[in-house]
């Protein structure tokens, strides 16, 4: 088994990913944000998501969420600020996700305290440096109540991970709408893509050309070699950059965290579809 920090941190991605997804996607997040005026799916998560960073415009969105389209953004922001203040909508997503978990995880309460205890060490002071979401996430205060406190430090650690991922992407020369185009010719379709972070068809297209230029696309839009290595190398220093968290963690505590989150883990997948455009794996625990 290989046992590096580095798989480890991509094992509890897969683990953790889930269990923050809910305070978007699941019906009772959805409602918290609605019920308090912000209609429709797309506002209440830019108001959600964005809350941590201030009452910003649209350009710190676009460069820390990276792969929605700048268009989409601006349809957002700063617009959600007159509906309801960050310290608010920090609120509605709290509320939102403690109650999709609180149904979704009963029956499992012990293991939800147990995986709380285990997981708040690993998020709590994590290395904000080079990481935008992840430290302004860093500087809320933790929650109390069990079920909160684990889908907080889920969204430190998941926000850890993203920032580190958007450097990968940077680093490997690609931009938001590139990325999505390269990894549409993997695995992830372009329905599940192109849509939901709101690039044009003209965007799309030339993104496309710019990877074929590169020789990282076929002409007729298929991934090269090269293109497939690029993606697994971004995975790579993602996973690397993601590693420090779990550094300190000896082999049987992993194997308890893993032991931990995986029924929880696949009780929260149910309120997600598959594929997705976060590109989570389907839990097979």
């Amino acid at each position: 088994m290989n046992t590096s920090a580095a798989t480890t941190a991509r094992t509890m991605w897969a683990l953790y990913e889930p269990i923050h997804a809910v305070g978007y996607f699941a019906p009772e997040a959805r409602a918290a944000y609605e019920d308090a005026g912000l209609r429709g799916f797309w506002r209440g998560y830019f108001a959600g998501r964005a809350a941590p960073l201030g009452p910003v415009g649209p350009e710190p969105v676009v460069a820390s969420f990276f792969t929605f389209a700048p268009a989409m953004v601006a349809r957002a922001l700063p617009d959600i600020w007159s509906l309801t203040a960050p310290e608010r909508a920090l609120e509605l997503r709290r509320a939102g996700a403690a109650a999709a978990l609180t149904r979704l995880l009963a029956g499992h309460e012990r293991e939800v305290e147990r995986a709380a205890e285990a997981l708040v060490p690993r998020a709590a002071g994590l290395d904000g440096s080079g990481r935008v979401l992840a430290a302004a996430n860093g500087a809320l205060d933790f929650p109390d109540k069990p079920v909160e406190r684990l889908w907080h430090a889920a969204t430190l650690l998941r926000e850890h991970r993203g920032d580190g991922h958007v450097a990968a992407l940077v680093a490997a020369g690609l931009d938001g709408c590139e990325a999505l185009v390269l990894r549409s010719a993997v695995d992830i379709p372009r329905a599940e893509l192109q849509p939901h972070r709101g690039w044009t068809d003209q965007e799309w297209d030339a993104a496309a050309q710019r990877l074929t230029d590169r020789g990282l696309l076929t002409p007729d839009g298929a991934a090269t070699e090269p293109g497939h290595e690029l993606l697994r190398t971004a995975e790579t220093a993602t996973d690397r950059a993601a590693e420090r968290p779990w550094r300190p963690l000896p082999l049987e505590q992993v194997t308890t965290l893993v032991q931990l989150l995986t029924p929880l883990t696949t009780a929260c997948a149910t309120a997600l579809r598959f594929p997705n455009p976060i590109g989570l794996p389907k839990p097979t625990g």
